[in-house]
């Protein structure tokens, strides 16, 4: 059976070789470890994961991907979750997760914003994205590429571009070039901000209107005098700040709160 790639699920499948071996060099998976792949498609790189770790978890939405899974592979080998990753419950699977995929383009950033909640269960996750998405992600503050999920997974992990994969390395070719990125959950000490809802709120805020500046975008959480006492210029845009800023803004907003 030959499977024809479905542009609603955004579907590329990884198809040469080296780069597929590249990969799975760059995850380095040991038996026993729990790894889930996200989106395995054709397989590209769930064969040679199961190689090296004999048996993983799947999560597949696309129906006749799962029929050739199932007549590939043993329930043994591989555990199948049928259904869409955006809203499959992580924690389902146990501690000390590794999280693998090539993630659809065209769903990304929420997958990215989804598997975020889990990261206390997470050992680390690499995933193929486009490239413009991954240098958005380890964007430094100041720059066009740093918005809010910079600030968001930078919060929470310690992130790595690793390499880039050119449109070739997949059939079809997409038209965009593609990178491989690394997530490693931060300790949860090491989490500063008093309250992770509001700081999700304030930068979005933040970033909603780039081109105003934070006395405006800023206004219903925090004044001018507020923005100053930080050390930030309330006359500063959104993308000029650290993530550390934005983590005082939170626990400063808290602590006017709670007095």
């Amino acid at each position: 059976m030959i499977h024809q790639a479905r542009k609603r699920f955004g579907q590329n499948f990884l198809s040469d070789p080296n780069i597929i071996r590249k990969i799975v060099d760059t995850i380095a998976p040991q038996p026993g470890q729990r790894m889930v792949e996200i989106g395995p498609g054709l397989a590209a790189m769930t064969d040679p994961l199961l190689a090296r770790l004999g048996k993983m978890d799947v999560v597949e939405i696309d129906r006749d991907l799962i029929a050739l899974l199932k007549e590939r592979y043993s329930s043994e080998q591989l555990t199948i979750h049928e259904g869409d990753a955006l809203k499959f419950d992580f924690s389902t699977l146990g501690p000390d997760l590794r999280i693998v995929g090539n993630l659809p383009y065209n769903i990304s950033t929420p997958i990215l914003f989804h598997l975020a909640d889990f990261a206390d269960q997470v050992r680390d996750m690499t995933f193929m994205l486009q490239k413009e998405v991954v240098m958005r992600m380890v964007a430094d503050p100041g720059t066009s590429e740093f918005g809010r999920l910079s600030v968001m997974l930078q919060y929470r992990f310690r992130m790595g571009r690793v390499f880039d994969v050119p449109p070739g390395a997949f059939r079809p070719a997409p038209k965009v070039m593609s990178s491989i990125v690394r997530l490693v959950p931060r300790p949860t000490e090491s989490l500063e901000a008093k309250d992770d809802a509001l700081l999700r709120k304030i930068v979005t805020a933040a970033f909603g209107q780039r081109r105003k500046t934070l006395r405006n975008t800023l206004r219903d959480y925090i004044d001018e005098a507020g923005l100053t006492a930080l050390g930030i210029d309330p006359g500063q845009r959104a993308e000029r700040l650290s993530v550390a800023n934005y983590v005082a803004i939170t626990n400063a907003c808290c602590a006017k709160r709670t007095a």
